[in-house]
């Protein structure tokens, strides 16, 4: 690879390319461009990258760690020069090389203790250690784990930490990133095989809950995807004032547009045409050939019509369709963060149109 494009650094392969960008534009000089040309990508998209990265150096660790590496990369070119002259030269190694072993190790035991409620990572300027502390309402704190610094850079590097307090002792609390990255840890904890292992990536998004259900007159505890559906994930927020986002008669009513939606098998046709669907129920192609699903059809079609434009899309992608929040608002032109207060708009709405058409138990199946 010739040198004006730059070198990329033996560093550790958790590091995230991101990094490996900024170092090469901020410490080789490399160019935006030149970046692009050797990434396969855009220069927007590297510029963006290097922006992000040179904003968080307000962070204490990852300004510690980019610093790091930056001196490092000097290392590894001074060894480069010398090396005709000095075949025995010293190699430095870094504080910041951990091995992913180590890193994943120490994630399922730092990020595990920052997931609990009332806890944040603390580390002081001078110190070589942080510490997981849990703080208490009468003002006692309680020291629950202690970790290496380059370990909590390289969480900080991952962005599986932020620091909204820094100071002479910086605190950190653990961000969606760790969350996900703690799930997948968990997952390849439990000793799965090469089939299993790719599931890991995906239980990052679930969250597993139990219920109980009645089967056949007798009750048995079941376990779902709590965050299967973006209602489940907004009903386990709280408000401002400390009460669910989405109370559970909001919740109800979702899940009962959902249940009649699959009764009525509506889903392989209502995707091509939603607006023929929503407009007119009777106009469709489509029959169901049970008289539970015409029910089921009917009752879909009837709420949407009383919710109308708008607030029945939006139903019917997120509790029908089971699209994301950020999906809906994208393909139905809103601004960033308005979906979840249309949606438990458009939820009320459907609570009070069950009310008023099947009563307080709302309608029967079939």
């Amino acid at each position: 690879m010739s040198s004006n494009l730059g070198t990329k650094l033996t560093l550790p392969d958790w590091l995230p390319d991101a990094v490996r960008l900024y170092l090469d534009h901020t410490e080789q000089g490399v160019s935006l461009r030149q970046l692009a040309r050797r990434e396969g990508c855009h220069a927007s998209t590297v510029m963006r990258q290097v922006r992000r990265y040179e904003c968080r150096r307000d962070d204490p660790l990852v300004d510690e760690a980019l610093s790091a590496l930056g001196r490092a990369q000097e290392t590894k070119d001074t060894h480069s020069r010398k090396d005709a002259q000095n075949m025995t030269a010293p190699i430095r190694k870094d504080s910041l090389t951990i091995d992913e072993t180590t890193m994943i190790r120490e994630g399922r035991r730092i990020l595990r203790r920052l997931a609990e409620a009332d806890t944040v990572l603390a580390i002081a300027a001078d110190l070589e250690k942080a510490a997981v502390l849990r703080s208490f309402p009468d003002g006692r704190t309680l020291r629950l784990a202690v970790t290496d610094r380059a370990v909590a850079q390289a969480f900080a590097l991952q962005d599986w930490i932020t620091c909204p307090k820094p100071g002479r002792v910086s605190t950190y609390l653990i961000t969606q990133a760790g969350r996900a990255a703690l799930k997948r840890m968990a997952v390849q904890e439990d000793g799965h095989g090469m089939a299993e292992a790719a599931a890991s990536f995906g239980d990052q998004h679930r969250t597993w809950d139990a219920r109980v259900v009645e089967d056949e007159g007798e009750e048995r505890r079941v376990r779902y995807n709590a965050a299967e559906s973006p209602v489940q994930v907004l009903a386990r927020r709280r408000d401002r004032d400390g009460k669910p986002f989405l109370p559970p008669e909001l919740v109800a009513a979702a899940e009962q547009l959902r249940m009649d939606f699959e009764l009525a098998q509506m889903g392989p046709r209502v995707t091509q045409n939603w607006e023929r669907f929503l407009t007119g129920g009777d106009r469709g192609s489509f029959a169901p050939d049970s008289k539970s699903g015409g029910s089921a059809r009917d009752r879909v079609s009837g709420a949407l019509r009383d919710l109308g434009p708008g607030l029945g899309d939006m139903v019917l992608r997120c509790c029908c369709f089971l699209e994301g929040l950020e999906v809906a608002e994208k393909r139905m032109g809103w601004s960033a963060r308005s979906g979840k207060i249309v949606l438990r708009i458009a939820l009320q709405r459907l609570r009070l149109h069950y009310d008023a058409t099947y009563g307080k138990h709302g309608p029967m199946i079939g």
